[in-house]
């Protein structure tokens, strides 16, 4: 093995396994201790690692598509406020933010984006593989770090809601830096990532609905990337694996998604409506999008999930007492004229809910009514 090697082996090991450290071990801030971590590790690869330049005659061309549909996303992401309502962004930019998000974050996205382009310049299998691994685990200590998960169903938020778009996220980058160099990526990722840190208000889309977005939307943008810019091949083998590859990793990350939300282990789940005693407000054919109850504050007005004989129950809370310490939620369906049966208390809670989608569950319930028959 000659020297050039052994620092590719040696390097990129080394980064991956530091970062794994931080995932593992990082109680505090974990945005920062990354950038910290990164830095050395990113002039070290830089400096003593040949960077092997890949011209590309459609450069700016990326350059151009990615920062368009960056914009455009963004722009389409914040207008579902319109339907979603707006908020007051908890995070708008401030000293404190700048310093605990804002700076860290970009530091991360350009020093990963040097890595990974030097490591790939250099076609070696092991420095991409071990590349896109780090690139992972920055990805998700720009979030958050396993070290501050106690429980499982925090353990799965973590696995829905930052580990899945971090890998759908990272066969992005790596094809667009493998091909076109780490601008494009830094560009990128700039846009659709520090953006929420400078608007005033912003869009009260669920978690699981933009986890969803970022596991769908790297996809998206690779299969549009290579359709418009691959040099044509003349190999239709060859063609028909990528597209295959492509529509492969477009249904996973639907699947994915789709799952995340039934089996409610990530956060969110969703329900369908069997029957009218809530029609009106919700109906029945309707399917909701309901937040795990962990907790929170539940007020009189608001529609609850709720188990009552093992059956999961979608009803609107009408009265909220404390008795001797024990909050009880009285409950009733909009369209019921008498109140459901005895009281719910906190541990008969299984979610909250102000979302639904109209109609989609239909085919559900019809399939239900062919089994039953």
């Amino acid at each position: 093995m000659n020297r050039d090697k052994k620092i590719i082996y040696i390097l990129s090991s080394l980064i991956f396994a530091v970062l794994s450290i931080v995932l593992f071990v990082t109680a505090g801030n974990s945005r920062i201790i990354t950038a910290c971590v990164l830095l050395p590790l990113t002039v070290a690869t830089c400096l003593t690692i040949k960077k092997r330049r890949t011209f590309s005659i459609v450069k700016k061309e990326v350059l151009l598509l990615v920062s368009i549909v960056a914009i455009i996303f963004v722009a389409l992401k914040e207008m579902t406020g319109i339907y979603f309502e707006f908020y007051k962004n908890p995070y708008f930019v401030n000293r404190e933010i700048t310093f605990r998000f804002i700076l860290p974050i970009i530091a991360i996205i350009v020093m990963t984006e040097l890595i990974r382009s030097v490591l790939l310049a250099q076609k070696s299998k092991f420095a991409s593989v071990i590349s896109f691994l780090a690139c992972v685990l920055a990805e998700m200590l720009s979030f958050s770090s396993i070290s501050g998960i106690t429980t499982f169903n925090r353990f799965m938020d973590f696995v829905g809601m930052t580990f899945f778009p971090a890998i759908s996220a990272n066969i992005y980058y790596h094809y667009i830096s493998k091909r076109y160099g780490a601008l494009p990526n830094i560009i990128f990722r700039l846009l659709t990532t520090v953006y929420i840190y400078f608007i005033p208000m912003t869009t009260g889309m669920s978690d699981s609905i933009a986890s969803c977005i970022k596991i769908i939307l790297p996809i998206v943008m690779l299969a549009l990337t290579a359709s418009l810019f691959d040099k044509k091949k003349k190999n239709a083998v060859r063609k028909g694996r990528k597209l295959g590859l492509i529509s492969t990793a477009l249904t996973v990350a639907i699947i994915v998604s789709v799952a995340m939300l039934v089996s409610c282990q990530f956060r969110f789940g969703a329900l369908v409506i069997a029957t009218e005693s809530m029609t009106g407000e919700i109906n029945k054919g309707d399917v909701i999008v309901y937040e795990r109850y962990d907790g929170q504050a539940v007020k009189e007005g608001q529609v609850i999930v709720f188990l009552q004989d093992g059956a999961r129950i979608v009803h609107r809370v009408v009265a909220v007492e404390n008795i001797s310490g024990e909050v009880r939620y009285y409950t009733k369906g909009d369209a019921n004229e008498d109140l459901d049966r005895g009281y719910r208390v906190a541990s008969d809670i299984v979610g909250t809910t102000d979302m639904k989608l109209a109609f989609i569950g239909y085919p559900t319930l019809w399939i239900r009514e062919i089994i039953k028959n």
